[in-house]
Order: structure tokens, then sequence, then C-alpha cells
């Protein structure tokens, strides 16, 4: 364990050690305000020699920016460029174990917004690692914010403002070329579908972010988040197009299970068949691909209409 960790437990040889984690475990999720007032939350990390990266945009970003030799450890969404893959992993963003960051003794962490659960954070923050907690939208300038606060928190500001600057010219360009659609299409993003349950995207989401980067009106805007929808709502949202993950698992269905559910009897989608699967953090990440994501996406939607 690092030296955070035995500075937080007061752990001095082998025994105990484990019971008197999960002990100060769970005293930290009942006194998470007082451990907030001691919480070393920062936006630069002086001591960046050994990061942890908790977020496949930001894990992205760094990587873009140079600067992975930094990273000792990074979460399971950090899934590009392939090398990251290479890299201790400390578990899923919103499910993070303490003793696993700690155990890789990081120097700083830095975390997208959402990551957590809270008392884990606030075990990381009792440790006194720095933390810097990178905000989320999803927005082009969201993406942009994203790569300027990755930047100061690594104090390479200047490589960052390049790269800011390469990603912004894309999303502009991106964004010229679905301006030249005249009819904006209709798109139903499906985060799931299990026993024909259909859980979809609503407002302030990552899929209702990309949808409009690329042109399309999202077909669901009565609620903000994801939701089921009932067969009803599908009809009523009149998709012309069926935006899903490109994934396997309990959440995956094929093009016959989505199109054969009476949701979609009717729809546009359905009378043309028209499903698109595309990789979750290259179409949903919002990190230094998102403009190509969102010209893919167009160019899906519109062929040639969208401009080149």
């Amino acid at each position: 364990m690092g030296k955070g960790i035995r500075r937080l437990f007061g752990i001095s040889g082998r025994a105990g050690r484990a019971a008197r984690f999960f002990s100060m475990l769970t005293v930290a999720a009942s006194c998470a305000m007082a451990t907030n007032a001691l919480a070393e939350e920062t936006t630069r990390i002086e001591d960046s020699s050994r990061l942890i990266s908790i977020g496949g945009s930001l894990t992205e970003i760094i990587y873009a920016l140079g600067e992975e030799k930094r990273l000792v450890a990074r979460d399971s969404t950090s899934l590009f460029p392939p090398e990251a893959s290479k890299l201790p992993d400390v578990g899923y963003m919103r499910a993070l174990s303490p003793e696993g960051v700690l155990s890789v003794n990081p120097s700083g962490i830095i975390l997208l917004e959402g990551s957590g659960p809270p008392e884990a954070l606030d075990v990381l923050k009792k440790a006194t690692i720095p933390m810097v907690i990178v905000p989320e939208h999803f927005t082009g300038q969201g993406v942009l914010d994203k790569i300027h606060s990755v930047g100061k928190a690594l104090g390479v500001e200047e490589k960052a403002d390049r790269l800011a600057a390469s990603v912004d010219a894309d999303l502009t360009a991106a964004q010229k070329a679905a301006s030249s659609v005249d009819k904006r299409k209709r798109v139903l993003f499906i985060l799931s579908m299990q026993g024909d349950r259909i859980m979809a995207s609503g407002k302030n989401t990552a899929a209702n972010g990309i949808i409009e980067l690329a042109g399309g009106v999202n077909a669901i805007d009565g609620y903000d988040g994801y939701k089921q929808l009932t067969e009803e709502a599908v009809g009523k949202a009149a998709p012309d197009m069926i935006l899903m993950m490109d994934r396997t698992g309990n959440h995956a269905a094929n093009d016959d299970q989505i199109f054969s559910n009476p949701a979609f009897a009717g729809t546009p989608a359905a009378r043309t068949k028209n499903l698109v699967r595309m990789n979750a953090l290259y179409l949903l990440g919002f990190g230094p691909r998102t403009a190509k994501a969102a010209h893919d996406l167009s160019v899906a939607l519109y062929g040639d209409a969208v401009q080149h």
C-alpha cells in the first residue's frame, strides 16, 4: 500500500490491515461532511509523475497531449488508445475501490465528474492524495474545457492550447458540414433492451449531445437522462434512425430483435431498417475524437447531403 493509506489508517505491520481499512471506510461514509472539509481537491497536481486517470475521455486527452508516461493506472472505461489497456485497471469509474486506487501509490488522481461512489472519494481525499475533478458537459465547448482542465492539472497548458485549437477546428468543420442539411432527422438512442424493455436517452445526456452535434434531433425531449419507454412513447417519437452502442453481453440486441418489437412498428426507422451502431467511447466520450464521431454520425444520417 502507498504512504497515503498508511497515514490514513496508522498501519504498521500486516496484522489487522484489512479490518482497519474497512472500519475506516465505514467511518468515512458516515462522516462525509467532515471528510470533505479535509479534502485536497485542486486544479493542478504539483507532482503528476504517478497519475491515475479516471474517465475514458481524460485518459484519451492525456495521450493526445503526449503525457501518457505519467500514467500508472486507469479505470475500465479508458480503452483508447489501445495502449491504455496495458495499464493497471483500478475499476469502473462509478464503482471505485479506494484500496485498489491506493494500491498503485499515486501522486495524484484526475477524475471525470460523476466518478465515485462518494464514499470512495471521501476515503481518497482523507488519504491526502491530490485530486482534480474535471467537469463534464456534452457540448463542443465541453470538450475544449476538458482539454484545458487536463492541461492545467498536468502543468502543460501550452500543449493543451494547441490540442484545443486543433479539436476546435475539427468541431467547427463538423458543425458546418451538418448545417448544410435542410430537414433534420429524428434519432432515438437506445441504451439497452432487456426483455423488450427499451431504455432510451432524453435530454442532458452524452447521446443527446452527439445527436445535436451531428445535426440530428433527439426523438425524445420529454425528460432528462435515461428512462424506460412505453410502446406509445416510441411510436410518438417517430424516429428516423435508431442509434445504439456497438456492444455485446446482456444489454446487446440484434437488428431483428429491435425491429420485431411492436413498439417500433410503423416508425420511419423500422420501415427503412435504419439502425446505426457505434463504439461507446468514440460516440459518447466527448474527447478529442468527438468531432469525427459527430461527422460520422452526420454522414450516417444524411449521406451525400452532408458537406465533406
